[in-house]
């Protein structure tokens, strides 16, 4: 299964960041349980924002629960991720993630099962 991040790479600040991952080699409602979105701003460890399993079920870290949405397209084997309003501290490098278990504590990419490669997103005036 493999997974590609899409979006654009500059944002700026108050407006909505809207991500896409693309899933190929397999289904988003069959293959793994769990496709969620993580993040590692500059300097910093990766951060668990959110899930959606494969019936469509979301799960938000609580940290960004109020600026986070999560929905799929499965006509198109995608799911999308959501924030807003952004803000500087949101700059970082999006990964989209598939996994068999939530895996909210992430230590490394290596805890899921399949990722992408990653998207920079820089939150700026």
């Amino acid at each position: 299964v493999q997974l590609q991040e899409s979006g654009p790479g500059l944002v700026k600040p108050s407006q909505t960041l809207s991500l896409t991952c693309t899933v190929s080699g397999g289904s988003i409602t069959n293959d793994y349980v769990y496709w969620s979105w993580i993040r590692q701003p500059p300097g910093k460890g990766l951060e668990w924002m959110g899930a959606i399993n494969r019936s469509g079920s979301r799960y938000y870290s609580p940290n960004l629960k109020s600026r986070t949405s999560i929905s799929r397209d499965t006509s198109k084997n995608q799911f999308i991720l959501q924030l807003k309003p952004v803000i500087p501290e949101d700059t970082a490098v999006y990964y989209c993630t598939g996994s068999l278990e939530l895996i909210r504590d992430v230590r490394a990419l290596t805890d899921f099962s399949s990722w992408g490669q990653g998207i920079q997103v820089t939150v700026s005036s």
